[in-house]
């Protein structure tokens, strides 16, 4: 099995998310069978495909309620990548921001508790919505609770301890 590497041009400044606080716990993690998490492969839906071309077909996760759909740039997401890579994921609302949420953004503050554990880890991106890097400091399941402009989802995303060695011919 073969890996993909897309790149973009989809970067702002201070578009990175930024650890806020440590992990609370240590405790060991737990495989991710029991985890939501369902990556879509199909076309993105129209009101997340702004600055893409044609049929654009991208790992993608969807909130719980279809409010925000996380496009996972890099795929699968990991704790450890050896091809010196980042977990970009490009965060989209599906609801437009209003005139003041434009002016004045605030931050998608994502809330994210290792499956099995108390381990919580708390993570923002700079202006709401949009590009970011979100490492985890653990491999396993994260059910991420998500807040922006008085909007809130929930997704679970899968981070694996390194990424797949890929076969060389």
């Amino acid at each position: 099995m073969g890996s993909v590497l897309l790149l973009t041009a989809c970067t702002t400044a201070g578009g990175a998310a930024t650890p806020v606080d440590a992990p609370t716990s240590t405790a060991s993690a737990t495989a991710a069978a029991g985890c939501g998490a369902r990556i879509e492969t199909g076309s993105l839906p129209d009101w997340a495909d702004a600055g893409f071309r044609g049929d654009t077909r991208i790992p993608h996760v969807f909130g719980a309620q279809g409010d925000i759909v996380a496009v996972l740039f890099a795929h699968p997401l990991a704790q450890v990548r050896q091809d010196k890579s980042n977990n970009k994921i490009l965060w989209v609302s599906r609801r437009a921001p209003t005139l003041s949420e434009a002016t004045s953004p605030k931050p998608l503050e994502i809330t994210a508790t290792l499956d099995g554990t108390d381990t919580r880890v708390i993570r923002e991106v700079a202006g709401g919505p949009g590009p970011s890097i979100i490492d985890m400091p653990r491999a396993g399941c994260w059910h991420l609770e998500l807040r922006w402009s008085g909007h809130t989802d929930t997704m679970d995303l899968v981070y694996l301890d390194r990424l797949p060695q890929t076969r060389r011919p």
